[in-house]
C-alpha cells in the first residue's frame, strides 16, 4: 500500500509590475537603502577629503603607538609608555567595572525599594516614594557633582571615617580588605564555576524527573559536593593559601587592601541610586499587575506574605519587570559616559585624551561607539533571551 506524498502549495512568484504591492514595496527598500549608502559614502569621502587638506593622518595605526598618559585608576597592569590600544583596553575594563557592578547593586536596591513601595507599613512606604521621587526628578549629572564634591568634602586620609574594622572612608575613596588573587585561586574560582553550572544543570534534571514520577530527590549533596568539596579539594591540592589584607595607613595614605577612588566611588553610587528609582517603579508595577486573587488564594491557605511574593508574585511579575528592566541597564550603562565630568578614566575619557594627543576624532568616536554598541547588545540578547524563558508558553 502506498501513501501518497503531500502536495507543497505553491510559491507565491513576484509579478514585476508598478501595480504589485510586493514589486513596490521592494522598489522601495532598494530605493531607501541605496539612498542611505550614497549619504554614508558621501560623508566618508568628505571626511577624508578635509583631513588631507589638513594634512591629519587616517586610520588606527596610532593605537600601536606609545599613549604617554596616565592612568591611576584600573584593574590592569598600566604605564604611560603602553600603547594607545592597551590605554583603551583599561578604559572598556573601567566602563564595565561601572556598568556591570552597577546593574547589580541597582536590581537589588531598586528590588527592595519597589517592595517598600507596596508595604503595609505607612512611613515605610512613604520613604520609599520619596527616593523614587526625588532621584528620578533630579538629573544624573547634578547627582553626580553632587556626590563627588561630597567625597571631596571627607577627611583626609590620617582622620578617615572607620565604620568597622578594616574599612575606611576617606576624601581618597573607600577602603576595603581584599583577597590577593593569584593563578591559584583562579583555578579554585573556575573549579567553583564549573561547578555551579553542573549544579544548576544537575538540578533542572532532577526536577524534571520528579515533576515525571513524583519522586522527591535531595539536591544539596550535590550542591555540597560540586560547590564546596571539588573547590576546597582543588586549593588543598595546589596548595593554595587564602589570605585577606586589610589597608593600613602608611605616611599620608593607605596601602594593602581593594582602594575605591572617590571618583569610581561617586560615578557608582550616583548611577546605582538614580537608576533604582526607576527600576523601583518597575518593579512596583509588574508586582501590581499580578491579579490580587493570587494574593488571596495563597493567603488563605495560611502561606507567608514573603513567601507568597517569593515563590508566587514575582515569578509571575518578572514577565512584566523584564522588558522595561532591559532599557533601564542600557540606560544605566550608557550613563557612566558622565563619569568624563568627574575624572573617572572610562573608555570616554581616554578616548578623548587620545583625540587631544593625535587629532584622529572619527577614529576615537568611532571607538567609542563600538565598545558602548558591543556592550548594549550583548546586554539586549542576554535580557531576551531571559524574557523568552520566563514567557508564558500557550498549549
Amino acid at each position: 500500500m502506498t501513501t501518497a506524498t503531500p502536495k507543497l502549495p505553491p510559491r507565491k512568484r513576484l509579478r514585476i509590475s508598478l501595480r504589485s504591492e510586493a514589486f513596490t514595496g521592494l522598489l522601495w527598500q532598494i530605493l531607501v537603502v541605496g539612498i542611505a549608502i550614497a549619504v554614508v559614502a558621501w560623508l566618508w569621502s568628505n571626511a577624508v577629503h578635509n583631513l588631507s587638506v589638513r594634512r591629519i593622518s587616517t586610520g588606527f595605526a596610532f593605537l600601536g603607538r606609545e599613549a604617554g598618559m596616565p592612568i591611576t585608576d584600573t584593574w590592569l597592569s598600566y604605564s604611560p609608555r603602553d600603547t594607545y590600544l592597551r590605554a583603551f583596553m583599561v578604559g572598556i575594563v573601567n566602563t564595565l567595572r561601572v556598568a556591570v557592578i552597577g546593574i547589580m547593586l541597582a536590581t537589588v536596591l531598586g528590588t527592595m525599594i519597589g517592595i517598600a513601595r507596596l508595604s503595609a507599613n505607612w512611613l515605610l512606604s512613604r520613604l520609599a516614594a520619596v527616593y523614587v521621587e526625588v532621584l528620578r526628578d533630579v538629573p544624573l549629572l547634578l547627582q553626580l557633582l553632587f556626590w563627588y564634591v561630597l567625597m571631596q568634602g571627607l577627611p583626609g586620609a590620617r582622620a578617615a571615617w572607620r565604620p568597622i574594622e578594616g574599612v575606611y572612608l576617606s576624601n581618597r575613596g573607600l577602603m576595603l580588605p581584599s583577597i590577593p588573587i593569584g593563578e591559584g585561586q583562579l583555578w579554585v574560582l573556575g573549579t567553583a564555576a564549573v561547578g555551579l553550572l553542573v549544579f544548576y544543570l544537575l538540578r533542572r534534571y532532577l526536577i524534571a524527573r520528579q515533576m515525571q514520577d513524583g519522586k522527591p530527590r535531595y539536591v544539596w549533596p550535590y550542591g555540597l559536593v560540586l560547590v564546596i568539596a571539588a573547590p576546597a579539594l582543588v586549593s588543598w591540592a595546589l596548595g593554595v593559601f587564602w589570605t585577606v589584607t586589610l589597608p593600613e595607613l602608611r605616611g599620608f595614605n593607605f596601602v594593602g587592601g581593594l582602594t575605591l577612588a572617590p571618583e569610581y566611588f561617586a560615578l557608582l553610587i550616583a548611577l546605582v541610586t538614580y537608576t533604582s528609582a526607576f527600576i523601583a517603579e518597575i518593579v512596583r508595577s509588574g508586582i501590581q499587575a499580578v491579579p490580587k486573587g493570587q494574593w488571596d488564594a495563597a493567603l488563605a491557605l495560611g502561606l507567608r506574605r514573603s513567601f507568597v511574593l517569593k515563590h508566587i508574585v514575582l515569578p509571575q511579575a518578572l514577565r512584566v519587570i523584564v522588558p522595561p528592566m532591559t532599557s533601564q541597564y542600557l540606560n544605566l550603562t550608557k550613563n557612566s559616559s558622565l563619569a568624563v565630568a568627574i575624572g573617572y578614566q572610562d573608555i570616554v575619557s581616554i578616548a578623548n585624551t587620545t583625540l587631544n594627543q593625535t587629532g584622529q576624532a572619527i577614529e576615537a568616536i568611532a571607538l567609542i561607539m563600538a565598545v558602548f554598541l558591543t556592550i548594549s547588545l550583548g546586554i539586549s540578547l542576554f535580557m531576551n533571551w531571559y524574557n523568552a524563558r520566563i514567557a508564558l508558553v500557550e498549549r
